[in-house]
């Protein structure tokens, strides 16, 4: 709106200023005009009154004093002569509201007595004898002679010439109103327009558009404020671009950090996290049932929420162990300040589950090597003490006592070559001799080599050959490895008169092969554990228990399918039977 804006409010006070100022002005003149036309016209008269008044002390009540009174009077004025001899002349006057003026009306003002009885001279507004308008009256005395002059002369000279200086003083008023509305409208567009342009950058810089530029068009004041508003804007965008690249560089370390971190208010509000600490947070509304209807709403869960109340109060550094989900989570929580105020805290979260699942591994590992250590040498030391001290004293008691020595040597063997090969697996060190391989032949001479196994304990071997193409591209012994594994474990598992079925295909880009059996069965509960070291089902599943297990060959199995960039997988059901199924690329 107009009158809101710089330019309307400036022009207007200047306006209002200079029409207050011609106000108090035109009062001023038109009193000062007012005095002096009448102080004017009595001096005139006054004059006049003195001329007539020597001239009848000289010449008397003469003809020629009548006719040059008569002359030297002003035609609007009227002329009284009182004679020293008491006679009284009046003169004619072409104001006719003087023509009521009389010798008697006259005798009647009390001021004339000053003229004719005092000899002082008179000036004073009466009116006039009809009452409708009023006049001006002079006196001078004709010395020591009670006689005098009075000169009349209407109000309404005066006042016509004091409307014309009135008309002229108004005009002139206008003429400086309109002037000054034309000024004011020029300075205030003048020094505003600068004003709006900086209005109008300071929007789009609000808007974020930081290369606007106010244009200078003067060197005064206020260009020097177009200039600093450049100026400003320069350092604007150079500061909003070195946040935007903190802020970039922040998100992207925060986002890229494998532990979780959480900026949290002094009142338990969540300002910002990353993804792993989103996850975490998720786990801990999913485990409590929290429903959050908003993100911004969104607020720290209240086990937590005392932890950083800790922090606040402490002002230190605390750290707590939490478990949830079935996964470990440590958490370091350090307050923030604002200055020496405690304005938050940063929480780092860390999914310590793999390091724990780790070092349960690393104890388990010394454990089960302890106890598969312990047996063989518990065994080769015991028969080797009863050699020594002559218990069997037949030779065939001897040797039998040596074979069982030289079957736990083997064992323990195999055992620590078994962990070696493991160890290098594990380590990346393993090393592929992948070769063109003739499938068909390949399959049958692992089938061979089990058959004389199952048919010993009276079990199906089976194979079903699906082969689309001849060849294939891997490390044959290494698969061999795997299928020597999985086919042993089969054939212990299943009892008389079941079957294990090896099934093979290369359809498409991948080669690969199911070993299923009709055995006891792995519990659900220990599916996810079959690939790790020293897994061994239970002896009530085995059915033959002489034959011992390191617990190993799964896990080499899962290596070697997994150097070959392949997968693995188990599904079993108890008492029905386990199905092992690896896929490996088929390279050829």
């Amino acid at each position: 709106m107009f009158w809101r804006s710089v330019v309307g409010k400036l022009a207007i006070t200047i306006l209002l200023l200079v029409s207050f100022v011609l106000f108090v002005l035109t009062i001023f003149l038109l009193e000062f005009f007012e005095n002096f036309h009448l102080d004017e016209a009595e001096k005139d008269m006054l004059q006049t009154a003195s001329k007539v008044s020597d001239m009848v002390e000289q010449y008397g009540d003469s003809p020629l004093t009548i006719d040059t009174a008569s002359r030297i009077k002003d035609p609007a004025t009227r002329l009284v002569i009182y004679f020293p001899d008491g006679k009284t002349w009046v003169s004619d006057s072409d104001d006719n509201g003087l023509s009521s003026i009389s010798k008697q009306w006259l005798l009647k003002q009390t001021r004339q007595k000053q003229v004719l009885e005092k000899n002082q001279k008179m000036k004073k507004q009466v009116a006039l004898p009809d009452h409708k308008s009023g006049a001006l009256l002079v006196g001078a005395p004709i010395n020591d002679r009670q006689a005098g002059v009075f000169v009349f002369q209407s109000l309404s000279v005066v006042d016509q010439t004091k409307a014309e200086t009135t008309k002229i003083i108004f005009l002139a008023a206008g003429i400086a109103i309109i002037l000054t509305t034309i000024f004011a409208f020029f300075l205030s567009t003048r020094i505003t327009s600068p004003l709006i342009k900086m209005r109008e950058a300071a929007f789009d810089l609000a808007r974020g558009e930081f290369n606007t530029k106010v244009p200078i068009l003067t060197h005064d004041e206020i260009g020097e404020l177009a200039m600093a508003f450049n100026r400003m804007g320069r350092q604007l965008k150079f500061h909003i671009n070195a946040l935007r690249q903190e802020k970039e560089q922040f998100a992207g370390i925060l986002s890229s950090m494998a532990d979780g971190v959480v900026t949290l208010g002094r009142n338990g509000e969540i300002i910002v996290a990353n993804p792993p600490a989103e996850l975490f947070l998720d786990a801990w509304d999913f485990g409590n049932d929290t429903i959050i209807s908003n993100e911004k709403d969104r607020r720290l869960p209240a086990e937590l929420n005392d932890i950083l109340q800790e922090v606040v109060q402490s002002e230190k550094e605390v750290s707590k162990e939490i478990n949830l989900q079935g996964r470990t989570w440590v958490m370091i929580m350090t307050p923030l300040y604002d200055q020496s105020y405690v304005r938050g805290a940063v929480a780092v979260i860390r999914d310590m589950t793999e390091e724990r699942r780790l070092d349960k591994l690393r104890k388990d590992f010394i454990a089960n090597v302890s106890h598969e250590l312990r047996t063989p040498i518990s065994m080769l030391q015991g028969y080797s003490e009863a050699i020594v001290d002559d218990v069997a004293e037949s030779r065939e008691e001897k040797n039998e006592l040596a074979q069982i020595i030289y079957e736990e040597s083997l064992r323990l063997s195999r055992l620590v070559n078994e962990l070696l090969d493991l160890a290098r697996m594990e380590a990346g060190h393993i090393q592929l001799n992948k070769e063109d391989v003739k499938l068909d032949e390949y399959i049958q001479r692992i089938m061979r080599k089990f058959k004389g196994v199952a048919d010993d304990n009276m079990i199906s071997l089976q194979l079903h050959n699906h082969l689309v193409k001849d060849h294939s591209y891997f490390d044959p012994d290494r698969i061999e490895q795997v299928f020597t594994n999985l086919i042993d474990n089969a054939i212990h598992h299943t009892d008389k008169n079941g079957f294990v079925k090896v099934t093979i295909d290369n359809h498409g880009s991948k080669l690969s092969v199911s070993i299923e059996d009709s055995g006891s069965g792995i519990p659900e509960e220990d599916l996810a554990f079959v690939f790790e070291r020293f897994y061994k089902a239970d002896k009530s599943r085995k059915r033959n228990s002489k034959k011992k297990g390191t617990g190993l060959g799964l896990s080499i199995a899962k290596n070697i399918i997994d150097a070959h960039h392949g997968m693995i997988t188990v599904k079993s059901k108890l008492n029905h039977g386990t199905t092992f199924y690896f896929e490996i690329p088929d390279e050829s």
